[in-house]
């Protein structure tokens, strides 16, 4: 175990003071820390990739390190500017990866994070990029030593933190909006009530997806089949996009606001090459909801603007509980591409059962 604040010590002694990154669920108390900050020293990103360019063009400001948060799920998403820039070969900009290393050896774990987690010390050493693993207090030296390294050789260096080490001493309040929306789980009873037997539902990753199976079974609807992807955040809309140009039945994509804003200019391919039978369901709560709750500041997009502009034939979107049939059953028969804003609030089933048998939902999704 490691407490935070010794963490944090170990890096403002190297004068690491800005961070940037992707929440993470083992890195939740650590960011909702940062969430105290101001933009200057955190700032939350869309995506791996351009939290690494933040922290590139901070060291090009400034001189100093900056810490970049993220799980090793997103490490994929952050190797382009890793390689084509920080690398020392290239422009040898010095970074600090903080990493949530989910299915590390020692912790049981989902299978897409099995695979990998299996693989990110060996991916972090075809990236050349040194590491330590934070178990103990005493890796702290470890950390100390790493990160003098990156200042002297101008290199990025990494820490890979395994589920349940960090702890923290004090309790740092969620930064959430008020409820006083429709949660999650009452929209997709709804939505699955209305759909037809020939739709196809394709859900994003977190607590979407597994609400969503969790009410199928809870209330037994079975109408229509889902693909949950438990992995792949930000790319639901291209496999429904992919999936909806061969085929001629219902496709509805089930995508969260963190998700939507990870690969903001897929909405243009969906809104371009969408054929009618494709619809684009947001459900927007202003929030990394599984990971901590931090916020994604989607809730300030004029969406209706925003998708109309990229080609969407139509938007709809629901604010009010008692309006959510009613504005269902107008979307469902529109001729997509369409999109629908639904507004909710933080919130979500207790006992969620997670998702296992990812080759049986492939192959029945595809019956």
């Amino acid at each position: 175990m490691v407490l935070i604040k010794e963490l944090l010590n170990t890096l403002k002694k190297n004068k690491i003071s800005f961070y940037t990154g992707v929440p993470d669920s083992i890195l939740k108390d650590l960011s909702s820390h940062f969430d105290s900050l101001d933009k200057t020293k955190h700032i939350i990103a869309v995506n791996e990739g351009s939290a690494i360019s933040i922290g590139i063009g901070y060291y090009l400001s400034t001189k100093k390190i900056a810490c970049v948060y993220l799980q090793n799920s997103g490490l994929g998403n952050a190797i382009n500017p890793l390689i084509s820039i920080a690398h020392r070969k290239v422009y040898s900009i010095p970074l600090l990866l903080m990493i949530g290393w989910r299915g590390s050896y020692n912790k049981n774990d989902e299978p897409q994070h099995k695979v990998k987690g299996k693989i990110t010390p060996q991916l972090l050493k075809l990236l050349n990029i040194n590491y330590c693993v934070l178990r103990k207090k005493k890796d702290l030296v470890k950390l100390d030593k790493l990160i003098k390294t990156s200042y002297r050789s101008k290199t990025t260096v990494a820490c890979l933190i395994e589920k349940n080490i960090l702890k923290t001493q004090k309790k740092y309040k969620q930064i959430t909006k008020e409820k006083i929306f429709a949660l999650r789980k009452d929209f997709i009873f709804k939505l699955l009530k209305q759909i037809s037997n020939n739709s196809k539902i394709i859900s994003t990753t977190g607590y979407t997806s597994r609400e969503l199976m969790q009410i199928r079974k809870e209330k037994k609807l079975f109408k229509g089949k889902d693909f949950y992807m438990v992995g792949g955040m930000g790319h639901s809309s291209m496999v429904s996009l992919g999936y909806s140009l061969n085929s001629k039945r219902q496709i509805i994509c089930l995508d969260g606001d963190g998700s939507i804003l990870m690969h903001l200019g897929s909405l243009r391919t969906f809104g371009y090459l969408g054929n009618s039978n494709l619809k684009h369901i947001l459900l927007n709560n202003n929030s990394h909801e599984s990971v901590g709750g931090q916020p994604t500041t989607a809730i300030g997009i004029d969406f209706k603007k925003l998708v109309k502009s990229l080609g969407y034939k139509n938007y709809f979107k629901i604010s009010q509980a008692k309006k959510i049939n009613f504005t269902i059953k107008r979307f469902l028969k529109s001729k997509g591409p369409s999109f629908l804003e639904v507004l909710i609030s933080v919130g979500s089933l207790d006992y969620l059962s997670r998702l296992n048998d990812l080759i049986k939902i492939k192959q029945k999704f595809m019956e």
